[in-house]
């Protein structure tokens, strides 16, 4: 192998290369799996510089990465991974019943649905120092993301700025934001070290509107100059989230995406859904793309629930929650087996509203339980979707939406652009901001020591439902998929100004990347 060839390569993806890791890599028959890997890294980890500490301090990532590869290039790279200090942790990875080459080949054959680090759902008295941790935690991993950018010259902690200081950059939470009597804004940020006061001129227009944007709670780096007591910014930079490629499956495979649907609504559209199960089940004449449908991720809120809101029994046909879900169940078991069906809850399912949500409680969803070929996950949730041997699947993030309204209303950009009738754009607006909800009000939350809102790695797909509204978009590779609804207009979004979309389903081919728009809202 060519080591010119390899440290093009990683310059050509923005990375560099120590000495001793470019020579293992040269030593390793296989290129192609040596720039798979190298990609990877580079996606999971966010390192721009690769050496031994690397691999390291990301063992687990790089341990995943690893496992992803077909079994035969795995067996070619098993020197690389005892020179990387690898080998054991990898060796009883395989040996699990998960990574077993007949489970994988069965998983395959069947459609290969796998839920990624699902959130440990806790429960407990919560206290103060809670909070604390839950902020503290947040602040290190977005610290550690945004000091990455090459832009951050002379990064310093918020304690070293004494003096007047030019050219220097920072890294702090926003914990106040507002506007000065001369129009300027001024924001307070801290790190671990303290606070500090930070201003963003009016006369400077591109800052000050990128400003604008900033939520509480958020993490961002700023450039500039000041001393002690307040930092004037010429720069601002978001954590944000960038995909490298926009992935290809190697199979001519589809994937569907709805949400609320709201089953036990006097105005739950049952006929138009019933519809759109014949049309799965390809009873629909002309449809051959029917064939190739292979998952179905559904968004939350099947159910209308009970008690969500005052006077809501006037609203329900089925008043009792245990039967919404079994006819939910009834509903799904229609559906060809041969279709994944994804499920996340939401704000209107039986369990906590507080985020995360843990999968639907069998206690009162147990029909959907007898489902096969249903797989339940928690809100957030990631998943891959359509891993073969030769392709490393499409990692989903699907999210039901609930703190999607709060910035639709708290955001300049996103009032002004009626975000709350466009959820592609609050969808991306998350990306940037590398959260599903940066600011402590925009959703209830339970501050685990992990924060599971945080979006760590650049997912292929984000999808989300709750505003009722289709959308889609693309935001720096990553698609973007906003579901619409299966309940007519309540007179409850009739009062907020609501225009929810009805029974669109967007239907994503996983080898080609085409999107078409199913409508099943005509009789």
């Amino acid at each position: 192998m060519n080591t010119q060839e390899i440290l093009r390569f990683c310059l050509e993806n923005g990375l560099l290369v120590d000495k001793e890791v470019l020579g293992l890599f040269n030593e390793t028959p296989d290129l192609e799996s040596v720039k798979l890997i190298i990609n990877k890294i580079k996606s999971q980890t966010h390192q721009k510089i690769l050496t031994k500490t690397t691999f390291d301090k990301n063992r687990e990532q790089v341990n995943r990465i690893f496992l992803e590869l077909p079994v035969e290039k795995q067996k070619n790279l098993e020197s690389l991974k005892i020179k990387l200090g690898l080998n054991i942790e990898i060796s009883k990875e395989i040996s699990t019943q998960l990574f077993k080459s007949e489970e994988i080949e069965r998983k395959i054959e069947e459609g290969f649905v796998s839920a990624e680090n699902m959130p440990e759902i806790k429960s407990k008295k919560l206290e103060v120092k809670d909070f604390v941790t839950y902020f503290r935690e947040r602040f290190i991993k977005m610290r550690n993301v945004l000091q990455e950018r090459a832009e951050l010259n002379n990064l310093v902690s918020i304690n070293k700025i004494s003096g007047n200081r030019q050219g220097i950059s920072i890294i702090g939470m926003v914990s106040d934001k507002k506007v000065t009597k001369n129009k300027n804004m001024l924001l307070e940020i801290e790190d671990l070290t303290g606070k500090i006061r930070v201003l963003i001129n009016q006369n400077k227009p591109d800052l000050y509107g990128l400003a604008e944007e900033i939520p509480l709670d958020s993490v961002i780096a700023f450039r500039g100059s000041g001393n002690n007591e307040i930092f004037f910014a010429n720069d601002l930079f978001f954590p944000d989230l960038v995909l490298s490629e926009r992935k290809r499956s190697d199979r001519d495979e589809s994937a569907l995406f709805i949400g609320d649907l709201h089953v036990g609504s006097k105005l739950f559209l049952e006929s138009n859904f019933l519809k759109f199960i014949d049309y799965l089940n390809g009873k629909i004449p002309h449809t051959p793309e029917v064939k190739k449908i292979k998952y179905l991720f559904i968004a939350g809120d099947l159910i209308s629930g009970v008690g969500i809101y005052q006077g809501q029994e006037n609203d329900l046909n089925i008043l009792d929650v245990e039967e919404q879900y079994a006819r939910v169940a009834e509903l799904l078991g229609k559906i060809r087996k041969d279709i994944k069906i994804i499920i996340a809850p939401g704000n209107h399912d039986v369990m906590r509203i507080m985020e995360p949500q843990p999968v639907l409680d069998e206690k009162y969803a147990w029909p959907i339980y007898n489902l096969k070929n249903v797989v339940l996950v928690t809100n957030p949730s990631n998943i891959c979707i359509g891993k073969t041997e030769s392709f490393f699947g499409f990692d989903v993030l699907l999210y039901h939406g609930y703190s999607y309204h709060y910035y639709a209303n708290n955001i300049s950009r996103l009032m002004k652009e009626k975000a709350a009738h466009q959820p592609e754009k609050i969808m991306t607006y998350l990306l940037k901001n590398r959260h599903l909800a940066p600011s402590h009000s925009s959703t209830l939350y339970f501050p685990s020591e992990k924060d599971c809102l945080m979006i760590e790695n650049p997912p292929d797909i984000f999808f989300s439902g709750h505003t009722h509204k289709s959308g889609i978009a693309y935001y720096n590779n990553i698609l973007v998929i906003s579901s619409s609804c299966w309940e007519s207009k309540t007179p409850f979004q009739e009062k907020l100004g609501n225009e929810p979309d009805f029974c669109k389903v967007p239907m994503l081919n996983l080898k080609t990347r085409a999107i078409k728009i199913l409508d099943f809202e005509g009789n």
